[in-house]
């Protein structure tokens, strides 16, 4: 049996309103989901349309585990501008504002832009001090709102994209009790799974599940590229993982929401296929 909870991220509907999908997620067995921010599928920002979407969920018994923040070059909390940092921090505000009207766990975060590349040594450590101050702040907010922030670790070409710098992140946030979110897709690209595994043990509160051939970010099913799924199950046990996976598959705007739905049932069939194996 599989030990944890498994759930949705609605983000393989990102191109769909929420409201045309909540029942046919819970039609086909699912009762705990991640909330997608993309404005076409949530607007974050409407506050109306957030308790609408959260009263929904209630009505499904549909409980959102979590909400996905935003995420894109823009959301730059660790720009060298004050401006462009004060208003990232803004955007990730009202993320959490909505993840606690919608009665969410967690807040799950990319520490970082979604900006490729190391700068010189000096300017990465002013990146991060930045980051830090900024996580700070959200952090605080979260506790005012009482959902608990994570940290994702990203792919390792963009900035923050090593576990060490989470590491570090976390060491600097002083503000709240923050997280982790394990996304195997990016850790397997990087070929440090079994190190971020490790890294995030202590912090792990959910994870990102997602297959891809070592090539590039292809959110696939379990079982559909090259990650050893029966030792990611077994090691995360063996580090006390006692949170939820959350299925993080691609969609697209053009496939009818039931093909979307019959691969993610099949990979949670998978999951729990796996969960029965004996350890090795």
């Amino acid at each position: 049996m599989i030990d944890w909870p498994i759930a949705l991220s609605t983000g393989c509907f990102y191109q769909r309103s929420i409201f045309d999908i909540l029942k046919p997620v819970h039609d086909a067995g699912f009762r705990e989901i991640e909330v997608c921010s993309s404005p076409r599928h949530l607007d974050f920002h409407n506050v109306d349309e957030v308790r609408r979407a959260g009263e929904r969920m209630r009505e499904l018994g549909l409980h959102p585990v979590s909400f996905h923040a935003p995420f894109a070059e823009r959301i730059d909390i660790t720009s060298f501008s004050q401006h462009v940092r004060d208003a990232a921090v803004h955007e990730l505000l009202r993320a959490c504002e909505a993840a606690a009207l919608l009665g969410c766990t967690y807040v799950v975060l990319h520490p970082g832009p979604e900006r490729e590349g190391r700068p010189p040594e000096a300017d990465f450590i002013q990146h991060m001090h930045h980051a830090a101050q900024s996580l700070n702040l959200v952090a605080a907010r979260c506790c005012e709102l009482g959902v608990q922030l994570l940290l994702e670790n990203m792919l390792a070409h963009l900035l923050c994209g090593h576990v060490r710098d989470m590491m570090y992140l976390l060491g600097e946030i002083s503000t709240c009790n923050v997280g982790t979110c394990l996304d195997t897709g990016h850790a397997h690209l990087a070929r440090e799974l079994g190190l971020v595994i490790q890294k995030l043990s202590g912090h792990l509160k959910l994870v990102h599940i997602n297959d891809n051939r070592g090539d590039w970010d292809a959110h696939l099913p379990p079982g559909e590229g090259t990650i050893d799924w029966p030792w990611v199950i077994q090691d995360l046990r063996r580090n006390q993982f006692f949170g939820p996976l959350v299925l993080e598959l691609q969609g697209s705007g053009n496939e009818a929401v039931e093909i979307v739905l019959a691969r993610a049932v099949r990979a949670r069939e998978f999951l729990e296929k796996v969960g029965h194996e004996p350890p090795r």
